[in-house]
């Protein structure tokens, strides 16, 4: 698969369900699509097994933890490609988004304090081949990724 037409509509529901909310029972989640177990169970194993499902995470609200610092970092580099796999590796780093455009990468940072979050922008900059970097503080964030809920159903039609 992956062209959105060849899920069909109990895909859709299945994956906009766990899109909202994963927690519950495989019998819980079939009464509410009004489906067999066994069939909720094979359509998600399928889902997992397609890529589509990649796992199971609670939705953490990093701000109420304390991570007030959150930054994107554009990153400019001759060797993209190395730079990046540097990156994933430190741990303030939430997302690391190859792009097109002026920046050759947007990585999204999250820290504690703002030492930390100097400290973590710094190590990105010193990156054998970062070339330079442009760094956008968040201030509030409106609406994050994990409320991301893809549009797969138009009032139950297609």
């Amino acid at each position: 698969m992956g062209d959105l037409k060849e899920f069909d509509e109990l895909d859709k529901r299945i994956i906009e369900m766990m899109c909202n909310s994963s927690q519950g029972s495989y019998r819980q989640l079939a009464k509410q699509l009004g489906v067999h177990p066994t069939t909720l169970i094979q359509r998600v194993k399928h889902l997992e097994n397609l890529g589509v499902i990649k796992g199971y995470r609670a939705k953490i609200d990093y701000v109420a933890m304390g991570y007030d610092y959150t930054g994107l970092v554009q990153v400019y580099s001759d060797d993209i490609v190395e730079v990046e796999k540097e990156i994933v590796n430190i741990p303030e780093v939430v997302a690391v988004y190859d792009v097109t455009g002026e920046a050759d990468a947007v990585v999204l940072v999250t820290c504690l304090n703002r030492e930390e979050f100097s400290a973590a922008v710094k190590k990105i900059n010193s990156l054998k081949g970062v070339t330079k970097t442009n760094t956008s503080v968040v201030l509030n964030i409106m609406k994050s990724e994990n409320e991301f809920i893809p549009k797969l159903l138009n009032n139950g039609k297609e």
